[in-house]
């Protein structure tokens, strides 16, 4: 009798299996998520390092009210797209759940902390870095095809939708984590933004190489205006302009970075999502999007919120959804939405070439 439990579990994996044999690439689309703690939703939980978020208030407005290693209080920005894409969100790399048809859905690779480069995020020891995430993604690859074979496998892969976050750490917590970093006696600004941008380039089409086909790529949101840049850089409340003026450069960067590489290709694989710009509408007019604030976070302590993590001892707003950062850098969950619905709906000039409506249509009338 001990068996049973074990067999028909094995009975339901092998009818899902079998309904995506039969489906196709119309059974659901999987999405696959790579990047730092914007996006991470647990990676990090699994690792020894101290840039998590596995400890209350994070999660407090989640369905479980409880942590996930989310960097929010509740949804963060890939949780709302895989609601529009009508699936369950996906889960951690590397938690111990992800297995059997749930591979089906896809992954979450990204891990907080990390940057474009190799050198960013090295006070957080052990992180998942951008070469390992795409590594681990191959290495997904080898799993599912050991479920549904090789081909179908392919196919799940070059029809998923793939998002990709970072290069904000590659400012915030490199060239201008200390003063005099090596990063910035090695480069003026616009030259370093150069060279992110080309190390960028360089890992997208690393990604192209091993299947990815549909790509979000966002950019980096108004770094100088995040309550931790208000705290410690910030004069009288204004936005650091140095770090306005990375993200100004590296956005516009991006987005013709990613023009060329579609040009290369030959199709519109990379989407360039301006996240400064989706930002910059609710941080310069929160009140016309229902927030009261965009300067002070609703966890942390210090002038807006804005020094140090967000603990338990921490300052806590009572009402998260009027606060436009959740802790000292991260989005709360309503701005997550909000991002999301301008990835989902917004013009060309938040999103080039087309917004991702559009791409679920095409895509649709392809299968």
């Amino acid at each position: 009798m001990a068996s049973f439990p074990v067999f028909t579990s094995y009975i339901v994996l092998a009818l899902a299996i079998s309904s995506f044999n039969l489906k196709g690439a119309e059974a659901a689309r999987a999405f696959f998520v790579f990047g730092d703690s914007l996006v991470d939703n647990g990676n990090n939980n699994y690792l020894i390092t101290t840039a998590r978020a596995d400890a209350p208030p994070y999660g407090i407005d989640y369905p479980t009210r409880r942590p996930t290693g989310r960097f929010s209080n509740g949804l963060n920005i890939p949780d709302f797209i895989s609601q529009e894409l009508g699936s369950e969100s996906t889960l951690p790399y590397l938690s111990p759940d992800l297995d059997g048809e749930k591979l089906l859905v896809g992954a979450n690779f990204a891990s907080a902390g990390i940057g474009v480069l190799n050198d960013t995020g090295v006070q957080f020891v052990n992180i998942i870095r951008m070469s390992r995430q795409i590594e681990y993604f191959e290495e997904y690859q080898r799993r599912v095809s050991g479920l549904i074979g090789d081909e179908k496998t392919r196919q799940l892969v070059n029809g998923a939708l793939v998002l990709i976050t970072c290069g904000g750490n590659d400012f915030v917590n490199n060239y201008y984590l200390v003063p005099n970093s090596a990063r910035s006696r090695q480069f003026a600004l616009p030259d370093y933004v150069n060279y992110v941008i080309s190390e960028y380039s360089k890992i997208l089409r690393r990604l192209y190489d091993v299947g990815a086909r549909r790509v979000l790529v966002t950019g980096t949101g108004p770094l100088g205006c995040v309550p931790a840049e208000l705290a410690l850089r910030g004069r009288n409340g204004e936005c650091s302009e140095e770090l306005q003026k990375a993200s100004s450069l590296f956005n516009p960067q991006l987005v013709e970075m990613t023009r060329q590489l579609n040009e290369e290709v030959g199709s519109d694989v990379f989407i360039a999502v301006n996240t400064q710009l989706v930002h910059d509408d609710f941080v310069t007019d929160p009140q016309a999007f229902g927030f009261v604030t965009s300067k002070v976070a609703c966890c942390g302590q210090g002038p807006f919120n804005g020094i140090g993590l967000c603990t338990v001892a921490s300052n806590l707003c009572p009402n998260r959804d009027a606060y436009a950062f959740w802790d000292p850098f991260h989005p709360s969950e309503r701005a997550n939405k909000f991002i999301v619905q301008k990835i989902m709906s917004g013009t060309t000039k938040y999103i080039h070439p087309m917004n991702l409506s559009t791409i679920l249509a095409l895509d649709s009338k392809n299968i």
